[in-house]
């Protein structure tokens, strides 16, 4: 058995993901973690056939539910892994993986990997979708979940951080080959973003990260952020929409790709702006 990383990992009816996942990893003979959150399908059936030990948690949010995670499940190696049931490791990073040894990182508390993103098919190359770096790799107990979001996840740790740019996490939602799917889970994320927004109106909720556009790319996120909280309500998406097509050279990506920065870079955003407004003035 692996004696320096286990891996955590949501799920929630990914009978269509979850094999995909656990075979690109079973190799690393690595312990498997499942906080499931009522799941109707197949999904507990694969995690008991590849040796995954399982909790439930009723789902309010992914911050919540990671932070749950990291808190009940007993973890034993030095570093733990965090996933998301439709990623999927490449053989470069299981490469990394595999060579990996706690002696060698003294010193460093988190690692990011890349990840490179796929929507019906079709990588999300530009736009500021590639390269993204998340933080999936935290040592045990010092890695936590960043509970000041209602929504847009992320571990936070402190101290150094490393980034493989080798070597990828591949995400690609099956589910949202069904369009339907993907606004009806978009209509929900804009009501956790609404209100998280308004909250932070109201001085009820803060950054945790520190906003540094030089810093981690958490930190980058954070000041990008912070600077997006304050342009003007109805206008910024229609900003981010024509930076990601312009600057960040969207309008390369094919079809399905371009339909993807129309509908996640403009569409949700207008969505939730609408809804901002709304709660601001019932």
């Amino acid at each position: 058995m692996n004696r320096d990383f286990s891996f955590i990992i949501l799920t929630f009816n990914e009978e269509i993901h979850l094999r995909r996942l656990l075979e690109s990893i079973k190799d690393l003979h690595a312990e498997v973690f499942i906080l499931d959150s009522g799941s109707t399908d197949d999904t507990l059936k694969i995690a008991q056939a590849y040796g995954a030990e399982i909790q439930n948690n009723p789902f309010v949010n992914h911050p919540k539910q990671w932070d749950f995670a990291l808190k009940n499940f007993d973890i034993k190696t030095p570093w733990t892994i965090g996933l998301d049931a439709d990623q999927m490791v490449t053989p470069e990073l299981f490469d990394q993986l595999q060579k990996f040894k706690n002696i060698d990182f003294e010193g460093i508390n988190g690692i990011y990997f890349n990840r490179k993103n796929y929507f019906q098919g079709s990588w999300i190359r530009y736009g500021g979708y590639y390269p993204i770096y998340l933080l999936k790799m935290f040592r045990t107990g010092i890695g936590h979940s960043d509970l000041n979001e209602n929504m847009d996840h992320r571990f936070i740790v402190p101290g150094k951080t490393l980034i493989w740019k080798k070597g990828h996490l591949l995400e690609e939602n099956l589910k949202e080959n069904d369009i339907d799917f993907w606004f009806k889970k978009h209509e929900k994320y804009s009501d956790l973003i609404a209100q998280e927004e308004i909250e932070r109106m109201q001085n009820l909720r803060t950054q945790l990260l520190k906003p540094n556009l030089w810093g981690n790319p958490d930190e980058k996120k954070a000041w990008l952020k912070r600077l997006w909280w304050k342009l003007p309500l109805g206008l910024r998406p229609y900003l981010y929409y024509s930076y990601r097509m312009i600057f960040k050279l969207g309008i390369l990506d094919n079809k399905t790709a371009r339909r993807f920065h129309y509908l996640q870079g403009l569409w949700f955003r207008k969505l939730v702006d609408e809804k901002i407004s709304k709660l601001k003035n019932p």
